[in-house]
C-alpha cells in the first residue's frame, strides 16, 4: 500500500487535530468527536446524550434548524451523527474544496449550538419512536441488552437511550451535559482527503483555537448485571447472545483474537455459519465479532432462530466454541486474511473511513495505526498465534442472554460474575 501522510496537531486548549492527505481523491471527510457520550449522563437519565446529539443540530451560531440543514445540503455534505459511550460523533463527506465551509458550520455546532427549547419536544418524540422501533426488532434489542449485561455500568449503558428512563431526560439535563461535554480538551477532529495539512491546521486554529477548556468529569464504575439473563419477548423467534473476554484494540493479542472471532463467525465460510446454519439448518442468522472499548473488549456471538430450534442452536454454538481451541486450519486463516485485506483496500479508498479511523486511533492509542501496519499485522498471523489467543482468552466465563418466549438451559459452569 502507498505510504500515508498523517499529521497530528494539538491546539493549546487541548483540541486534537489529525489530518491525512490523500492527493489521489477529489473528496474530503471529517469526523468530530465531542466527549459527551452516554458515559457522562446523570444516573437514571439514559438517553440524555442521544437527545443532545439531535438538539445540537437543530440550530447553531446564527442559523436556525432549517437554515443549518439547508446550508449543509447546499455544500453537498453527506452527513452522519452517532452517539457513543465516550463521544458524540459528527461527521460528513463532501467535495474537498467545500471542506472549509463545512468545518465552519460544525464549529458552530460544537461551540455555539442554540439548543432551542421549542425543538425539545420533537427531539424527545423522535427518540421515543426510535426506542420503540428497537423493541420491535429483537436482533437490535438483543445487541443492546447484551452490552448492558457484559460491561459494568456505565460502559454497558445503551447509547441510544432507555425507554424506562426517558421521562427523566429534561432540557435542563441536556444543557448540563452540553456544558460539561462540549469542550476542546478531549475533543478530536479527524480529516482525510484531498487537503493540505498545514492549510487545514491554520483554518482549524481560527475556528477552534480560542475555545475555552472545560473540566474533565470523573466516571464512576457501577455494577455489572447478572451474567445469565432471559428477557421475555412475545415472538415465535428466539435471539441468543453470548459474550466473553477478549484483548482490547492496541493489545499485542488483538489481531489474533480478531482473527479467531472471524474464523468462528466472520462470514459465510466461518464455522458457526457452516455448522449451525448450513449443515443443520438451525437458525437464520449467526455471527461472531470482536468488540472493543478503550481498556477492555469482548468476543460477541449472536444468533436468531425459532423457538423449537433455540436450545439445539445454543448447544451447537457452545460446542463450536469448545472446538475452536482444539485446532484452526491454515485454510481458515487464509480466508480470514483475505477478508481483512479486502477491507483494507476499501478503507484506503474511502475518505470517510480514514477520517473516522484516525480519530478513533488517537483516542484508543494516542497514535495512528497506518494501513501498512494493519496489513503487516494480518499477514504475520499464524495458526499457532490464533490458537494461543483462544487459550489465553477462553470462552469462559460467558455472558449468556436470550430473548424470546421462554428461557433456555445451560450449565452453571459456563457462567460466573465477570471480574471488575
Amino acid at each position: 500500500m502507498p505510504a500515508q501522510t498523517i499529521e497530528h496537531f494539538t491546539l493549546p486548549n487541548g483540541f486534537d487535530l489529525l489530518v491525512e492527505e490523500m492527493p489521489d481523491v477529489q473528496s474530503a471527510a471529517f469526523t468530530l468527536l465531542i466527549p459527551a457520550g452516554s458515559l457522562y449522563e446523570a444516573p437514571g437519565a439514559n438517553g440524555t446524550s442521544a437527545a443532545l446529539c439531535d438538539l445540537a443540530l437543530r440550530g447553531a451560531g446564527d442559523r436556525d434548524n432549517r437554515e443549518l440543514a439547508t446550508a449543509l445540503d447546499r455544500l453537498g455534505v453527506q452527513r452522519h451523527e452517532q452517539v457513543g459511550w465516550n463521544f458524540l460523533s459528527f461527521g460528513g463527506a463532501l467535495l474537498a474544496n467545500k471542506l472549509p465551509e463545512a468545518l465552519a458550520i460544525y464549529a458552530d455546532v460544537a461551540r455555539r449550538p442554540l439548543l432551542p427549547p421549542e425543538e425539545f419536544e420533537a427531539v424527545m418524540s423522535g427518540l421515543e419512536q426510535s426506542l420503540l422501533a428497537i423493541d420491535d426488532e429483537p436482533g437490535r434489542k438483543l445487541s443492546t441488552e447484551l452490552r448492558r449485561h457484559t460491561y459494568p455500568d456505565p460502559w454497558g449503558r445503551p447509547t441510544e437511550g432507555d425507554l424506562a428512563e426517558l421521562r427523566n431526560v429534561t432540557l435542563d439535563r441536556v444543557r448540563e451535559l452540553h456544558r460539561a461535554g462540549f469542550r476542546p480538551n478531549g475533543a478530536i477532529l479527524g480529516i482525510a482527503g484531498r487537503v493540505d495539512a498545514a492549510a487545514v491546521r491554520e483554518h482549524v486554529e481560527r475556528l477552534f483555537g480560542d475555545w475555552t477548556r472545560g473540566n474533565e468529569p470523573s466516571i464512576r464504575t457501577g455494577e455489572t448485571p447478572p451474567a445469565a439473563t432471559h428477557l421475555e419477548h412475545p415472538s415465535t423467534q428466539v435471539q441468543i447472545g453470548l459474550a466473553y473476554h477478549a484483548p482490547p484494540y492496541g493489545h499485542a493479542d488483538y489481531y489474533a483474537a480478531w482473527a479467531a472471532a472471524s474464523v468462528l463467525g466472520g462470514g459465510p465460510s466461518a464455522r458457526l455459519f457452516t455448522e449451525v446454519r448450513e449443515r443443520r439448518g438451525l437458525c437464520y442468522s449467526v455471527q461472531a465479532s470482536l468488540h472493543s472499548l478503550k481498556t477492555e473488549a469482548r468476543t460477541i456471538i449472536s444468533a436468531g432462530t425459532t423457538t423449537e430450534r433455540a436450545q439445539e442452536t445454543l448447544d451447537v454454538i457452545l460446542s463450536e466454541l469448545d472446538r475452536l481451541g482444539e485446532g484452526i486450519g491454515a485454510d481458515e486463516l487464509r480466508r480470514c486474511q483475505a477478508r481483512a485485506k479486502s477491507s483494507l483496500i476499501m478503507q484506503q479508498e474511502s475518505t470517510a473511513a480514514r477520517a473516522a479511523s484516525i480519530a478513533r486511533d488517537w483516542f484508543h492509542l494516542g497514535r495512528i495505526v497506518t494501513l501498512n501496519e494493519v496489513r503487516q499485522a494480518v499477514e504475520e498471523l499464524t495458526v499457532e498465534r490464533l490458537i494461543d489467543s483462544v487459550r489465553r482468552y477462553p470462552p469462559r466465563p460467558l455472558t449468556v442472554l436470550t430473548l424470546g418466549p421462554q428461557p433456555l438451559q445451560f450449565t452453571d459452569r459456563l457462567i460466573q460474575a465477570h471480574p471488575r
